[in-house]
């Protein structure tokens, strides 16, 4: 089998996920020179900086969280690709994101700063394993399952203190929750949208 047909090599499913490695990269990077005015803070969204909402995702707490979230954005890519358009994975992003920074905002006014790719991730892993069950690939089933179960654990146990210590940071787990919800919203709606 060709290489092609194993990997999801066509630009229209690689340079999405290229183009989000290249904005994370950057803001790493520059992080001292730009994060003061891009990354979630309650402060500033509250006072009309709503491209916080969005930027924030591509900032990383350090390189440990940087690797981790952008060996998740090659993972998912190498598992879900086939079924990336640069159409169907911005949308699925900015929803993702958006999603996951007003969850936090209205629903978890605790955090009152947060950068990161995770919740997002959580997003297009959901999307992802919706498309796998809807393309009849039975594996689909065990990550959707897998995904929620940890999900849950979060939500029940919180997240390891080993996650958090090579991080350096608390683990977002409601943002992990809110990106995998909208990326199950997403499926749905973009799955009714393709059989009307």
């Amino acid at each position: 089998m060709a290489l092609s047909k194993k990997f999801p090599l066509q630009k229209t499913q690689s340079l999405p996920p290229l183009a989000i490695l290249i904005l994370a990269l950057l803001a790493y990077l520059f992080d001292n020179q730009v994060s003061e005015i891009l990354v979630y803070k309650v402060s500033g969204i509250s006072n009309g900086e709503y491209w916080r909402l969005l930027s924030a995702h591509f900032f990383h707490t350090n390189f440990n969280h940087f690797i981790l979230n952008i060996a998740g954005l090659v993972l998912l890519w190498s598992l879900h690709g086939r079924f990336y358009t640069a159409s169907n994975y911005t949308c699925l992003f900015l929803t993702s994101a958006l999603f996951t920074s007003l969850g936090i905002y209205f629903f978890t006014p605790q955090i009152h700063q947060y950068v990161g790719l995770s919740g997002v991730l959580h997003g297009i892993f959901v999307w992802g394993a919706i498309m796998d069950i809807k393309a009849k690939d039975k594996t689909g089933y065990l990550l959707l399952l897998g995904v929620w179960l940890k999900v849950i654990h979060e939500q029940v146990y919180g997240a390891s203190e080993e996650t958090a210590s090579l991080i350096a940071a608390n683990v977002a787990v409601d943002a992990h929750l809110y990106g995998a919800i909208a990326g199950l919203l997403f499926a749905v709606f973009s799955w009714k949208l393709a059989t009307k």
